[in-house]
């Protein structure tokens, strides 16, 4: 796989207003990832990435903050484990992977499951996806503002396509 230099620089408030000495949440994100506007206060910034050959369509990445809650690490790692299914009918907590890492002082937990994406259409609907052949990719950055949520989800080998640069981008996160 060809790596190519993290460029740009991201800029997360890390509320909605810009108060003064409020801390600004800062990251490096590839140049092929296409930044999507969001009309949700809770969605601080999206991407598209772009679907490999053969896929059907792209990858999503949102980072979403709170304003300082949306539960625990454990709680959000249950939930979006909850969010697949497998196809041989074993749990999700069975193949679901995590680690952890520091990014600049910032703990790190990383989460990776793979199989069918049945999350909600909208928080709160009864109406699931039902994705096959899906990767989901989660952190969560605690920082002293509270946690941010990054959510990466598409189909498993677009998801591959950017694992690499997906944790570099974790990993560039930092607080100014």
């Amino acid at each position: 796989m060809v790596r190519t230099a993290l460029a740009s620089t991201v800029l997360l408030l890390a509320t909605t207003s810009s108060a003064v000495g409020q801390p600004t949440l800062r990251y490096d994100a590839p140049d092929e990832w296409i930044e999507q506007p969001s009309e949700s206060p809770m969605r601080v910034t999206e991407f598209r990435l772009p679907r490999v050959p053969g896929d059907a369509e792209d990858a999503e990445l949102v980072v979403f903050y709170f304003g300082g809650s949306g539960g625990s690490v454990e709680a959000n790692l249950r939930r979006w484990i909850g969010q697949m299914e497998q196809p041989d009918g074993r749990s999700s907590f069975e193949v679901a992977s995590t680690t952890g890492f520091e990014a600049d002082g910032l703990v790190v937990t990383l989460l990776d499951v793979a199989g069918i994406y049945v999350a909600a259409v909208s928080p709160g609907s009864a109406t699931r996806l039902r994705r096959p052949n899906f990767r989901l990719m989660a952190a969560v950055v605690e920082t002293q503002v509270g946690p941010y949520f990054f959510k990466l989800t598409g189909p498993d080998r677009t998801v591959a396509r950017w694992d690499d640069r997906f944790t570099a981008f974790l990993r560039s996160v930092r607080v100014d």
